[in-house]
């Protein structure tokens, strides 16, 4: 018992230490493991009827990508609805949300024990904490206030990150005085924790609530439409509808009406006034996607508007003033294309008054995983079964491709290997595997890029055939003999280590962990 006691004083004790979020998180989820034994425990955040990982323990790092809605994983619907301490019985026929995604474990968990603790702020569900063993009776020893104890901490330690989060953001970004959406509208539509992804995040935090237009680059399928979305809802203008216009699909002999509309008989068809998207956006935003294909014609008209906030429908002799913001995207390289002529320089600098890049896929480090995990949930839920895990050798795989397509080449991938895996399933519990994927073997890292920054020894340490070493053990020997030499260059400093290998220090400590150097 007193081990147990000196368990839950540490656990406060680290809850009040000034560290990120991110590091209290994981904290409290290693005083879990030691404290309970257990094989497996997760911090989720609530909103929005669905459960967000924040951290993990002995899970698969998919898990942090995925978004759980509760009506479908029953036994998470049970935990948000209880308000206390829920104890699943062994044998509960409920499927388990974590089937196939706890390593050296594979399919269902059939009899285990599981404890689901909602976390709660003024009465309010915020989250909740899922902890879970092999052995049906490792939690007997436990009382429910016992449980209640560490459910209270977890709740103060998520509470205090969200009201954190809230105070850098009190600007006035936010105006709902509700911290907890504060903190979910930064984080749940960006899956990610590369320093690419928290670096773009931070540009769009810090031109969100300005009025400064932005103009988003990047290759196809990075994901432009939905940093334009983040900075939309960030700003003082999300009460309003964004309004979208895809300048790539524009006929020229329309173009002019869609963005500034039309007056009744301005040409043949035109029945009746319209709208055009400037007006629509009118103390909103206006998104242009694709805004490179836009002819030199309307170019110029476009320049006025955002000029001196003036539009006029086409037909009408009398001038709109629109209070409009925007947002452009392109994935041509723009100032190439002032100077062959097809874009007016003018125009651009008007638009790149706010640059934000969204790294491709390729340069995301571990984010791969996380998105696997966001499409293989979602991709569950569209096509009914009960599990969708990925195998950890298709993960790999999956890390090893270059993905000229970006994150919809991603996602397109994991729906097409559903389809496959469930043509060729005997169940509803689906576990995708590398045959499933469908990848061009062009865009595969070759081991000559593998092999770009490492030492002779690194490399026969890698490709070493010798007591019949696979792919996989001889990536994560590899792995682990960069680690160590980084970390021993950086005086035994994680922080240090992670800024070398140009990894984010929390996934640092994952990799190290899963490769058995911590």
């Amino acid at each position: 018992m007193d081990n147990k006691y000196q368990a839950l004083t540490q656990l406060a004790i680290d809850l009040t230490v000034s560290v990120s979020s991110q590091d209290r998180f994981d904290r409290l989820l290693s005083v879990i493991r030691k404290l309970f034994n257990c094989n497996a425990s997760a911090l989720l955040a609530f909103q929005h009827q669905q459960f967000s990982p924040l951290a993990i323990n002995g899970l698969y790092d998919e898990v942090l990508g995925r978004r759980f809605n509760i009506q479908e994983h029953p036994r998470l619907e049970a935990i948000a609805r209880a308000g206390d301490v829920v104890r699943f019985p062994a044998d509960s026929t409920l499927p388990d949300p974590y089937d196939g995604l706890i390593p050296n474990h594979h399919g269902e968990l059939n009899v285990h024990s599981c404890i689901g603790l909602p976390l709660l702020a003024n009465d309010r569900l915020i989250g909740a904490l899922t902890i879970d063993a092999f052995d049906p009776h490792q939690f007997d020893q436990f009382s429910n206030d016992d449980l209640r104890i560490i459910s209270a901490l977890a709740a103060a330690s998520l509470h205090t990150s969200l009201l954190m989060e809230k105070l850098e953001n009190q600007a006035g970004v936010f105006s709902n005085n509700d911290p907890l959406d504060a903190f979910t509208q930064q984080t749940s539509g960006m899956i990610g924790q590369s320093q690419g992804i928290l670096d773009l995040k931070s540009q769009i935090k810090a031109v969100a609530d300005t009025e400064l237009s932005v103009l988003i680059t990047g290759e196809t399928g990075v994901g432009k439409e939905l940093v334009a979305s983040s900075i939309h809802q960030q700003s003082t203008r999300c009460d309003n509808n964004l309004i979208y216009l895809n300048c790539a699909a524009l006929p020229e002999s329309v173009a002019e009406s869609e963005l500034f509309g039309h007056v009744k008989g301005a040409f043949t068809g035109a029945i009746s006034d319209r709208k055009g998207k400037f007006e629509l956006a009118n103390n909103s935003t206006l998104f242009l996607d694709e805004v490179g294909e836009l002819p030199l014609s309307l170019q110029a008209k476009l320049l006025r508007a955002l000029q001196y906030g003036d539009i006029q429908r086409v037909g009408d002799e009398k001038s709109l003033k629109v209070n409009t913001r925007i947002v452009a995207a392109t994935n041509r390289t723009l100032h190439e294309e002032v100077k062959a002529g097809r874009f007016r320089a003018d125009l651009y600098h008007r638009l790149n008054v706010f640059p934000v890049h969204v790294p491709p896929l390729r340069e995301r480090d571990n984010d791969v995983v996380l998105l696997s995990g966001f499409f293989a949930e979602r991709c569950r839920a569209k096509l009914g079964f009960k599990r969708l895990s990925i195998d950890p050798a298709a993960i790999n795989i999956l890390q090893q491709y270059s993905w000229p397509g970006n994150v919809r080449e991603l996602e397109h991938a994991i729906n097409r290997a559903a389809v496959i895996a469930k043509s060729q399933a005997a169940d509803s519990y689906l576990q995708l595997k590398a045959s499933h994927f469908q990848l061009n073997a062009e865009h595969l890292i070759t081991q000559d890029q593998a092999l770009t920054n490492a030492t002779p020894a690194e490399n026969s340490k890698l490709f070493s055939t010798e007591h019949g070493q696979g792919l996989r053990e001889a990536t994560n020997d590899f792995q682990a003999t960069i680690i160590k030499q980084a970390y021993q260059e950086n005086a035994n400093n994680w922080v240090s280590t992670a800024k070398q290998l140009k990894l984010d220090t929390g996934n640092l400590h994952r990799l190290a962990k899963r490769l058995n150097l911590k």
